[in-house]
This record gives structure tokens, sequence and C-alpha cells, in this order.
């Protein structure tokens, strides 16, 4: 009997067919209005699924994390691993930033563009008031449980699950009953993960395709310069995360990379890091790590660990000051990436949020806003990087605290743990 492929040889395959088709679509309907409204056809299944898979996120994310802050048993563990991980985002957000800034300033991809510049007073569309310090901490706690889920605000969702976890473990026996009912919600959840993971090779073939057919691959050569830049930039950060992945988890990080390379791929096709949420947790089951610590971490990482959307937005905005010819000084691109660091908070559940915080800071430094209308044409294919980065990110990050905490399991236990939900015997979820 012929070896079944595996799911990421489907969704390689899917994107190479995507690009053939987009292409073949770009080539024959050189008119932007037929391409795109044929693109809008194509599009209809990756947008689909991706709406299935938002609509799997909250329920998900409440019901993993409840039960596992509710296994942890106390608040100071709870407050111990949220510091932990804390620290790690932190640390790897001020790294991302630092690296933009260094590689823009090395390779200065915006300098003899070669390409008409957008006029000065030219505007973006971009909604920028939203993002300040003030309105992020506010927005940290829901005014109620039901619209947060309704809009699937994931730091909204965790705040509250923190709190109900925490309770739960508090009541102890009482709790016990509802903990339980908690848990069986959470095996539906990833049940129906399952069916709606079985489209992913279509969404993919579908994302591709649509993007390729509206944008072509001729404006991939346009901004050659810049986007060669910036995806050297992004390995050079994959490097970084896998080095630090290496110091604490030892050899054993690069089988991490094998488990994730399907949510990857996913993540990168689709240009969307929620797509590849379900498949992470999936890939963490598998390494070892107890759910308890991948369901807490995971969700505070896609809010506070985007490390490929964090040196995009220093490389972005210094790539549009140099192609403005506007110096920045070494303490006002210092002054730059604190303010990132903080902006750059809210992120998650805006849409194409990087561009709204580069644009936000560009509104601060004086630079341009109309330098966004450089990037607009080439941002899904930044995006894809960008989202992939992401998904490496936050599951080195997940795995490295389940190591501090004690709670990753041994090489050999993870193995036999992998072997059994591969041979679909009834085994429970680490907890």
């Amino acid at each position: 009997m012929p070896k079944k492929l595996p799911a990421a040889a489907y969704i390689l395959i899917a994107m190479a067919l995507g690009i053939i088709v987009g292409y073949m679509i770009f080539s024959n309907f050189p008119d932007r209005k037929s391409a795109s409204e044929i693109a809008g056809y194509i599009s209809i299944m990756s947008d689909v699924f991706l709406r299935l898979i938002k609509m799997l996120i909250a329920p998900l994310v409440f019901s993993t994390l409840v039960v596992g802050i509710a296994h942890m048993g106390d608040a100071a563990s709870v407050g111990r691993v949220f510091g932990k991980a804390l620290g790690w985002f932190v640390t790897a957000s001020l790294v991302s930033l630092v690296l933009g800034l260094i590689l823009a300033n090395l390779l200065q991809p915006g300098h003899n563009l070669g390409l008409p510049l957008p006029d000065i007073g030219a505007s973006a569309n971009l909604a920028t008031s939203k993002f300040t310090l003030k309105d992020f901490v506010a927005h940290l706690v829901p005014k109620s449980f039901a619209e947060a889920m309704a809009n699937n605000e994931i730091l909204q969702i965790v705040v509250f699950s923190m709190f109900f976890g925490v309770a739960l473990a508090a009541l102890g026996e009482k709790g016990k009953l509802i903990v339980e009912g908690i848990d069986q919600l959470a095996h539906v959840m990833l049940k129906i993960t399952g069916y709606v993971m079985k489209l992913a090779p279509l969404a993919v073939f579908a994302a591709m395709a649509a993007t390729v057919a509206v944008n072509g691959l001729e404006i991939l050569l346009k901004f050659a310069v810049f986007m060669g830049d910036f995806y050297l930039g992004l390995f050079v950060l994959w490097g970084a995360l896998i080095l630090a992945g290496y110091v604490f988890l030892g050899p054993r990080v690069l089988k991490l990379l094998v488990l994730i390379k399907e949510a990857f791929m996913l993540s990168f096709a689709t240009a969307s890091s929620e797509a590849a949420y379900p498949k992470i947790l999936d890939a963490l089951d598998r390494f070892g790590v107890k759910r308890k610590i991948s369901s807490f971490v995971m969700p505070m990482g896609y809010s506070f660990n985007l490390d490929g959307s964090m040196m995009y937005c220093t490389f972005a905005t210094l790539f549009i000051a140099q192609a403005y010819n506007i110096p920045l000084t070494l303490g006002t691109q210092i002054t730059m990436l604190l303010i990132l660091m903080l902006t750059s908070k809210g992120m998650a559940g805006v849409p194409r949020a990087s561009l709204v915080v580069i644009a936000a800071t560009l509104n601060q430094f004086n630079i341009p806003e109309a330098g966004l209308l450089l990037i607009l044409g080439v941002d899904t294919f930044l995006d894809m990087g960008r989202s992939a980065t992401n998904a490496v990110g936050n599951s080195i990050a997940t795995a490295v605290v389940a190591k501090w905490e004690g709670e990753l399991l041994p090489e050999d236990e993870a193995d036999a743990f992998a072997h059994s939900l591969d041979a679909a015997l009834p085994a429970a979820v680490p907890a």
C-alpha cells in the first residue's frame, strides 16, 4: 500500500497550484477589475475556512484555558506562569524590533528605490487613534464576556478565563463537575477543529490563487530589494528564535520545528496566524507540552508575542523614511522603538494591524503616511512571512515556558503520547 502523503505536503502542493492558477488568471485578464472579480469568487473558500477558524478560536481558547488554569491549582501558579511568559514575550519583542532597526540601517532598502513616490499629502486611510497605551489598558478588561466572545477579542477572553479558572480552582471539589464539563467542551472543539482542518489545502489554494490573480508576480520584481531584505531579516529572526529555543530545550527544539511545519505553512499561505492556532496546539501536545501550559501561554502569545509583525514595524517605518530621504538620528530611532514596543501590544484582532501601527508611528515622527501606499501592494506577501514567524515564535515560547515550569514531558513519554494520537487511541490530553 503506498504511503499516504503528510498534510504539510498537500498544503505545499496547494500553494504551488494556487500560484499557477492565479498567474494564469492574471495573464489572461489584464484588466485589474476583472481579475479582482474572479479572485473574489476564488477566495470564497479561503474566506469560509478563515471564518470557520475564527468561529472556533473563542470557545477553544476559553475552554482549554479555563481547564488549564483549574489544573494549575492556585492563583500563585497562574501568576508565576504569566510572569515567565510575559518576560519571554517582552524580550522577544525587543529583539525583533531591534533586529528590524539594525537591518534597515545596514541594508538601506529605501535608498535609490527607482519607483515613483506617492504624493506626500496622500492618505492610506488607516485609523490610527486607537493605538494609545490608555486605550489598550482599558481594552484589556471586557465590558461583557459575550461581547468579547462575539468579537473574538482574544486578550479579553484570556482575562475573563483567568478569573474564571482561578475561581474554579479555589472551589476545589465543588467546581470539579464544571471543570469536567468545560474539559469535554474543549475536546468537542478540538474534534470540530479536526473536521475544519481537512479544508486547509483547498483554502491555501484559493488564498494563493486570489492573491496572485490580482497582483501578479511582476509586483514582486518591482519590490524585490525591499522584500528580499525583509525576508533576510525574517531568516535572521528565525535563527535567533531557534537559537534561544536551543539554549533552553537543547537539540529537541529541532523536533518542535518539524512538528509545527504544517502550522507554519498554513499560516504562511493564508497570511493568518489564527489559522495555525489549532495546529500549533496539536503540535505542542505531541512535543510533550502539557495542555495547562499551552492553553494559557498560546493565547497570550497571540496578543503579546507577534515577533514577525514587530520586526516589520521598525523595518517598514525606516524604509519609508529612507524612501523620502528623511534622516532619523539614533536617538529618534530608539524613541520610535520604545513607542512601538507599547503601541504594538494592541495588534491582536485588528485587521492589517501592522500597517495601522506603522501609520500611527509615521504620524508621530512627521514621516509621510503616503509612504504606506508604496508597500500596500506587496503587504499580503509580506504578511505571509510575518504570520509564519509569529507561529514559530509562539511555539518556541510555549515550549520554553513549559520546560521552566517542569511541565514538559520527557521525550520518550511525548513520543508515546504522539503515537497514541496517531493511532486514534482514547488518550487524554496531558493536563
